[in-house]
């Protein structure tokens, strides 16, 4: 049977596409099985989960702003966030492209276990680092960067943990493994139902209240 989709685990450095880009190695060079496409990015800087299908449905789910899917991501950024800029994060903050929804945002008490990224990240003895767990329903480009460095915390690393329910459990940087059906089931029915609910709130946005629709 054939492979429908698949999650990879995106290594630092690696473009999410399969056309050569400069000196970038990109999926191409991961045995990822043909016919299948990024649902979504990740830039080549940061890391971690990337969905990719074939099924024109579940990309469009995945990739359509308005359903609003959950993606959430671990940064490390520079200096430790103190309550204020947590909750400018969790409010939404204003950018080029302009403001960003609101966000679940969270302190991490301990480091995350990821391996040692290569190339390491930049260190300075006399600025200590923190990490944020940030799940965000929109995908502006560079996001997390943009919103964290606009709260004065630069990110230093990013990884993509989870993308709604679909964990970067037991995926070591460069490995994929292929969604099962009852996944794939239930990730169409939780974005089928974002779907919905997105449908109905720019039906009432479309209509005054008691509009006529019949």
């Amino acid at each position: 049977m054939a492979v429908r989709a698949v999650l990879f685990n995106k290594p630092y450095g690696v473009v999410s596409q399969f056309t050569p880009l400069g000196r970038h190695p990109t999926l191409a060079d991961y045995g990822i099985p043909p016919g299948l496409y990024p649902a979504g990015r990740l830039d080549h800087d940061s890391e971690g989960l990337l969905l990719l299908t074939g099924d024109g449905t579940l990309q469009n789910l995945l990739t359509e702003p308005r359903y609003r899917h959950p993606r959430t991501y671990q940064a490390q950024v520079e200096r430790l966030p103190d309550d204020a800029a947590l909750e400018s994060l969790r409010r939404g903050v204003v950018l080029r492209d302009g403001k960003t929804r609101p966000a679940v945002v969270a302190l991490l008490g301990t480091e995350p276990a990821f391996p040692p990224r290569t190339p390491p990240i930049r260190f300075r003895k006399s600025v200590p680092t923190a990490w944020l767990e940030l799940t965000l329903t929109e995908g502006k480009n560079r996001q997390v960067r943009r919103m964290t460095a606009h709260v004065g915390h630069p990110t230093l690393r990013l990884v993509r943990v989870r993308i709604g329910a679909l964990g970067l459990e037991g995926l070591a940087p460069g490995t994929w493994r292929p969604l099962g059906e009852p996944e794939l089931r239930a990730l169409k029915k939780a974005h089928g139902t974002i779907r919905l609910q997105s449908l109905s709130q720019a039906d009432s946005e479309r209509y005054p209240p008691n509009y006529p629709r019949g």
